[in-house]
């Protein structure tokens, strides 16, 4: 999985369940939309070469809850300006609140991920930074064509940190005064509306709350692999609370929680010495401890035979962790986006407690908010005691 593709499921996690936990019984249906954009200038539109460019633009709106939604949006430009090609992808993830006026449908959206560019787009293909943070607001209005189908029109402003870089062997970003930081963006196209039932009403329509779990755990690292980073010559332990919530029903039999978690403890030993992408500088270069604590508002889990003896279980978890030094390297950052995934199995002790065991990929970096971005992905196992804080009467 490439860096593009992992920051859009980070932050698909990051805002999914935020919008979807406490929907209502019988949320409205999902949408998909289909378009083309015009943006108004160039990445590359320094000051006296502004140029304009197309694009095209899709995205999925999930069941609302008082009128906001989780949106993901995917959307690309095509073209060329200042001697440069202009292609590009947005993987953008956020909420979006609407309100019908009559027959018209208005709505503004917060999105934010990450923007993925070849190499040469600046001016007279000089070499630039092949990824960025990326923010879009803006909003819109949709006209009903039929029972499923609407004509939106939309408008953004869409920002983006993207710089160009040194012509030497690292290619660090150096600092570019005119390239543009803010983009508006205007798109149009078809909305389809399909007619889906609702995992949450089939969950909840016994009228019991949902199965909810709260887990004590601690994770430590046994080893590094290459897979969304660099880096691998730091080390790293982490420990906290854990809770899970049945929100979602079932999914390929298994049942779907939202997850959320809080690490007061992160212990992250670095070198103490290290170049911008955290290599040590010498082989002898020993390693400093950087205290920290993260969060994981966002999460999802798919837990199969709930109630037996022996359950095995996926989960993914997206937020942030902050360190009291700069994370891995001297040019990296205190902040830093976290992505993990779990596999494992929880062995039923009694009615209510269980015990939790498996193995993960502790992923960080801090996705170009600062010109370096050094990252890690930490093989740690994990063990944890789970309370059963809620078992549904007809569930066990």
């Amino acid at each position: 999985m490439g860096k593009r593709t992992r920051q859009f499921f980070f932050f698909a996690l990051l805002f999914w369940p935020l919008v979807s936990i406490c929907q209502t019984p019988n949320p409205a249906p999902y949408r998909l939309y289909g378009g083309i954009s015009y943006y108004a200038n160039s990445f590359n539109g320094v000051p006296g070469a502004r140029s304009s460019i197309l694009g095209w633009d899709t995205s999925a709106e999930f069941p609302a809850w008082r009128n906001l939604r989780f949106k993901l949006d995917f959307s690309g430009t095509t073209g060329e300006s200042g001697g440069a090609s202009q292609k590009a992808m947005f993987f953008l993830a956020g909420a979006q609140y609407e309100h019908t006026f009559g027959r018209e449908r208005a709505f503004a959206h917060a999105l934010v991920g990450d923007m993925g560019i070849t190499r040469e787009w600046g001016p007279n293909s000089h070499p630039g930074m092949t990824a960025s943070f990326a923010a879009v607001l803006g909003g819109g209005v949709d006209t009903p064509l039929s029972r499923h189908f609407a004509w939106r029109v939309e408008g953004d402003m869409n920002h983006t940190n993207l710089d160009l870089v040194a012509l030497n062997e690292h290619q660090l970003p150096i600092a570019s005064p005119g390239l543009p930081r803010f983009i508006g963006r205007i798109s149009t196209g078809v909305v389809w509306t399909p007619k889906l039932g609702s995992a949450v009403q089939e969950s909840n329509s016994h009228g019991e709350p949902p199965e909810t779990d709260v887990i004590v755990e601690d994770r430590n690292s046994f080893g590094h692999w290459h897979i969304f980073a660099y880096t691998w010559w730091s080390y790293f332990h982490v420990a906290g609370v854990e809770y899970d919530r049945n929100s979602w029903g079932k999914f390929l039999g298994a049942r779907m929680d939202y997850v959320a978690e809080i690490l007061p403890v992160a212990i992250l030993e670095q070198p103490s010495q290290a170049d911008q992408w955290g290599d040590p500088l010498t082989p002898t270069t020993g390693h400093t401890t950087n205290a920290g604590m993260g969060i994981s508002p966002i999460g999802v889990r798919l837990l199969w035979f709930d109630g037996g003896r022996v359950q095995p279980y996926f989960s993914m978890k997206g937020g942030m962790i902050a360190f009291s030094n700069k994370a891995l390297s001297p040019y990296g950052s205190y902040e830093n986006f976290s992505l993990q995934e779990m596999v494992g199995a929880q062995i039923r002790l009694t009615d209510k407690w269980d015990l939790r065991a498996g193995v993960s990929d502790f992923h960080f970096s801090n996705a170009f908010l600062v010109p370096n971005n050094p990252g890690i992905d930490e093989m740690m196992w994990d063990g944890g005691l789970v309370y059963r804080w809620h078992i549904r009467r007809n569930g066990r």
